[in-house]
Formats: structure tokens, sequence, C-alpha cells
């Protein structure tokens, strides 16, 4: 910002308000690009939400020795006489403050259907949209997603393995008929389950398959929002993978912070002046003069710079080390608040005119 000059009689120029609405402005932008956004409904493929359904849907998870995960999926939707431009599939990277590796993303048609595939990072979710906007597919056309999950296993007290996943995800919003999950470990030597279902709300699925290397879960009748869950169990042997990966929480705030905040917020009236005796806003603390409202102006621009180096320094360490959705508020960011209500409040007092009084 540009230095203030003052008139004669003490008063402020238009340009230091703009300055302070410029500074408010800013820190506001900082703010909202550094939250973590709240998960949304990411918009899908034109006339996916309407209708169709997905006679089958097969899974195979296979588990490698090193603990990732290699996982097929093949998709028959129906998109009906009305017909669709594809569908939307989100594989989680993301479950409170675990985080999980998506690699080596490949997609297919053997019905000839456009598979091309566009990917889409949500807060907690890898959207997958399959499809081509520019041409209509009607009737069952069959798809076939494939990628690589790492990190998905995570150490239990006895040293065994456990892994837990949905296979099909909450996420569609059409029912499903007929879904089977296949899972082949590396041992012989392993546990599992399955649940379908959403939430609390799960019942045990089908054991239709069961091998020495591979068990298959079936599942029909699926509704939307319904998903298979497995869980999988391996000794400390089996497979070496990476360790999981955690993340701090969204919000990470503690005592310190958002106390700091609470007190600026608190003495804010103060900052920009009290009531006094003949009701009339009196701050005996604010200096007089084209001196003293120079140096005010000076604090809340410093303040403000400091408020958002604060705010993005908070940020960038864990931008840089898991991505953008891994941004979270603690308390370096609660002090950047603080610091840039207080530059705000600084720059907005020192507006009102004055008696043009030096100091």
């Amino acid at each position: 910002m540009g230095r203030a000059e003052l008139r004669a009689g003490g008063e402020v120029p238009g340009r230091s308000r703009g300055a302070a609405v410029a500074g408010v402005f800013a820190l506001v932008l900082v703010l909202l690009s550094s939250a973590p956004a709240r998960a949304r409904e990411a918009p899908a493929p034109r006339r996916f939400a309407g209708g169709g359904t997905i006679p089958t849907y097969d899974v195979t998870m296979t588990i490698r020795r090193d603990g990732v995960v290699d996982v097929r999926e093949t998709i028959t939707y129906d998109f009906g006489s009305e017909g669709g431009h594809g569908f939307a599939r989100r594989v989680p990277y993301r479950r409170g403050e675990r985080m999980f590796d998506i690699d080596d993303l490949r997609t297919s048609s053997s019905t000839g259907a456009p598979a091309r595939v566009r990917t889409l990072t949500l807060p907690h979710d890898l959207q997958i949209t399959v499809g081509d906007d520019r041409r209509i597919v009607r009737g069952p056309q069959a798809y076939v997603i494939e990628y690589e999950i790492g990190r998905l296993f995570a150490p239990l007290p006895d040293g065994r393995w456990e892994m837990r996943w949905d296979a099909i995800g909450t996420t569609w919003n059409v029912p499903i008929a007929n879904a089977a999950v296949r899972l082949e470990s590396p041992t012989m030597h392993w546990k599992t389950s399955c649940r379908a279902g959403h939430g609390d709300v799960t019942v045990p699925c089908q054991r239709d398959r069961d091998g020495p290397y591979a068990v298959d879960f079936l599942q029909s009748g699926l509704d939307p929002h319904e998903g298979m869950t497995v869980r999988v169990r391996l000794p400390g042997n089996a497979i070496a993978p990476r360790p999981p990966r955690y993340v701090r929480p969204y919000w990470d705030a503690g005592w310190a912070g958002t106390g700091l905040l609470a007190l600026t917020v608190a003495l804010l009236p103060w900052m920009l002046g009290r009531p006094g005796p003949a009701g009339r806003l009196a701050d005996p603390v604010r200096p007089v003069g084209s001196k003293g409202l120079a140096r005010r102006a000076l604090t809340g621009r410093i303040l403000l710079l400091a408020a958002v180096l604060a705010v993005l320094g908070d940020a960038a360490v864990d931008v840089d080390r898991y991505g953008l959705w891994a941004v979270s508020l603690g308390d370096l960011t609660m002090a950047g608040i603080a610091l840039g209500i207080a530059g705000t409040a600084a720059l907005c007092a020192q507006c009102a005119p004055c008696d043009g009084r030096e100091e």
C-alpha cells in the first residue's frame, strides 16, 4: 500500500480508506484460499444424476507383497433409452487423518463406449469421471477402471496388518443390482470379512467362494449410497507395506491460538473506540494529529502483512507435504487472523477525522 498523506485540518484522504478496505479484502482472500473447503457435491457429467442403474459391479482387489493393492472394477452401467454421457466414481484418498496413495489410473470399455477419464481432487475423494460430454450412449455399457492404492494397511498391536476398505463406495446415486468383491491374498494365513450397507445399518455379505488365496463376496439389491466394506488381516511377515500416512485434522488450533483470537475479538470495540461519558465514541489512547494517524496507518499495514505471512506460513507446510486439501487451521493461522483483525481495526480507526493537533 502507498504511504498515507494528510490534508489540512488532519483529514485523511479517500485513498487511506481504500487502503483499509483493500487490506480487509486481501486478508479475506487469503483465509478463503487457505482454509479447507467443506465437502460438497462436485459437478457430475450431464444426465448422470437423472437415472440409470448398475446391473453388475465386479471388483477384484489383489494384495501385493509390498502392501499395495491392485484394484480392477468392472462396471456395467445401464443408461436406458434416454442415454447419458458417462458416470463419476469417487475413490477416497483421505479418511479422517489418514491419507492413501492412488496411482496408475486406467479406464477402458469393452462395449466401445467412450472411456475418456478426467480426475478432480476433492477434499476427501478423487473423482474419476468416465465418458465424453460430446457423445451420448444408451442402454447397458461395460467399463473397466484400474488403479493402485497404497498405505491401506495399518499395524495392529499383535503385529498383524489390517485393511478396511469400501470396495464400491457410498457415493453412487443409482441402485446396484448385483455386486461382487474378490479379495486375493499373497498368503493363505489370513482372515477376511465383508459387510454391506451404509453407516451403522449393515448386513454380512454372502461368502460365495472361499479358497486359500482368494475369497469372493456377493451382495444383491444395493440401494443408492450403499457399499461393501471389506476387512482383511494378514500376518506381520506376509507383506512389507509402507507405513500409514497421517495429516493434521482440518481444525488443529489449541487453546493458545483460539484464546488469542477470542481476546482480539473481545478487544475490537476498544481498538475502534469505546463509548465516552456523553454517549459518543472516545478513544483516549488514539494518537491525534497527522503524525499519530500516520503511525497508526503504518502499524495497521504491518499487522496485516504479518497476518498474511502467518496464514500462508501455516498452510504452506501442509500443502507442500500433502497437497491443497490437507491444509489445517492451526495456532499460527489463528494468530494470523487475530493480527489481521487488529491491523484492520487500526486502519479503520485512523480513517476517522481528528482535530489536526500535532503531537
